[in-house]
């Protein structure tokens, strides 16, 4: 087992991954920005390092001083968390080749899902179901490119390979605007990503977007661990997160995961990671896979029992899973509403000190968040300060706690968007479950 580890990443994740390593006797170093030092986990580590100012590209993206730091304070080995570096292939590679370990998959797995043309061949040999389209990189055949969309059927959704977060889509609905559409997102993909490179998909008109959660070691083992319901989204971003996705049946569940977990052995797989997935009309279309730790792995772990960041460490250091398929149980219903500072209506960031800090509680509640009284939540990164889970036997009591504990939790001196959480807690198509990705955009008039 590692000795000593470095976490290369801040808040409430950070705080995460402290809490697990300290359960495994594990030695830990924080780094932070120079804004960063009152952080909780940086209090708590055993070392910390600030590695530079507070714009993230001085600081938690600067790789040079984040090997430094793990150098200087005789690490073994790099926990990236999520965002940031965590699917940085050539940061994985870096730092493996500095003779440290990188708690998640190897630098060519990430470098190959995050190409989404690459990742999504590696899913059709491994019998994963993807979303019909240009099966590669669009040329610049002008009469081709109308062929295949022709053969997709239209709407269709021009894409760009090194894209992600939202960024560098665009949905055609007619022919007369295609060719324009592939030239103005390779434009914006070559600036924005490095990578012009771009494919064609259809487009699902009312999907929801549910994911898979699988974990692999190293020798030979993969098994995934139900799915979880994301369809809550503003501009591409999740809101909320339950597990398991309402209507899924134990079929459908069984058939999807078993195809990820194969996949996994397939591509040789380490460590957690998650496939995302479109569902319309009871179909699964493959879109990526996140080569990390997800925010709302919580929900995840309340109904599994499973400490995922653990397993993470100990397939790092070599060891196989804890767990095997049959193992594996979904227990109750989860809900988790991320909390942000910003504001509920504009959803603007609400940056400033917490004057005041109550954290619900009660049966099945949990709360991770690195906020406390006197903590300045700085504006410089993510506006998420927190993430409240709920966990019950069933849908309607996880809905039912959730809201108890909504409405107990104070965080006064900032804005935060907890009414906009109470506010779907009792929406009726929430409530009813299934509701699609464009559901709450078109909730907020957005």
């Amino acid at each position: 087992m590692f000795d000593k580890i470095l976490i290369a990443n801040r808040g409430e994740i950070a705080l995460r991954v402290l809490r697990a390593c300290r359960e495994l006797g594990i030695k830990t170093v924080a780094i932070h920005s120079d804004v960063d030092s009152t952080l909780k986990h940086v209090l708590l580590a055993d070392e910390s390092v600030c590695i530079g100012p507070a714009p993230s590209a001085q600081s938690y993206l600067n790789v040079p001083a984040v090997i430094s730091a793990c150098e200087v304070t005789d690490a073994v080995a790099i926990h990236p968390g999520y965002g940031f570096l965590s699917e940085n292939a050539d940061f994985a590679e870096q730092v493996e080749k500095s003779g440290f370990v990188f708690i998640g998959p190897r630098a060519e797995t990430i470098r190959m899902m995050g190409d989404k043309v690459a990742a999504i061949e590696a899913m059709k040999k491994a019998g994963v179901p993807t979303v019909p389209g240009s099966d590669g990189p669009l040329g610049d055949d002008p009469d081709e490119n109308l062929r295949i969309a022709r053969e997709i059927g239209y709407p269709v959704i021009i894409k760009a390979a090194g894209g992600g977060g939202g960024r560098g889509m665009r949905v055609v609905h007619a022919e007369a605007h295609l060719l324009n559409s592939i030239s103005l997102t390779k434009g914006e993909a070559g600036s924005a990503f490095g990578n012009d490179m771009v494919y064609m998909e259809k487009f699902l008109e009312n999907p929801r977007h549910i994911e898979i959660q699988i974990l692999a070691d190293t020798h030979g083992n993969a098994i995934y661990l139900g799915e979880r319901d994301c369809s809550m989204q503003r501009r591409h971003q999740k809101v909320l997160e339950e597990a398991p996705a309402p209507g899924i049946t134990d079929e459908q569940r069984k058939r999807i995961g078993e195809r990820c977990a194969q996949a996994c052995v397939d591509i040789g797989y380490r460590g957690a990671g998650t496939f995302e997935f479109l569902y319309e009309n009871g179909e699964f279309y493959f879109i990526e896979m996140n080569t990390r730790l997800q925010v709302e792995h919580c929900v995840t772990e309340m109904i599994t029992g499973v400490d995922l960041v653990r397993e993470q460490i100990l397939v790092a250091a070599g060891e196989t899973l804890s767990y095997t398929q049959g193992d594996i149980t979904l227990r109750g219903h989860a809900i988790e509403c991320r909390i942000n500072a910003e504001d509920p209506k504009t959803f603007m960031p609400s940056p400033g000190t917490i004057e005041n800090y109550h954290a619900p509680g009660g049966l099945g509640i949990r709360m991770d968040s690195h906020i406390y009284n006197g903590y300045r939540v700085p504006p410089n990164y993510d506006s998420m300060i927190g993430k409240l889970i709920a966990h019950g036997p069933n849908r309607e009591s996880a809905i039912g706690r959730i809201r108890t504990a909504l409405s107990e939790i104070i965080v006064e001196g900032i804005k935060t968007n907890v009414p906009l959480h109470q506010d779907l807690m009792n929406d009726s198509a929430f409530i009813e479950g299934g509701t699609n990705i464009h559901y709450l955009e078109k909730k907020l008039g957005l």
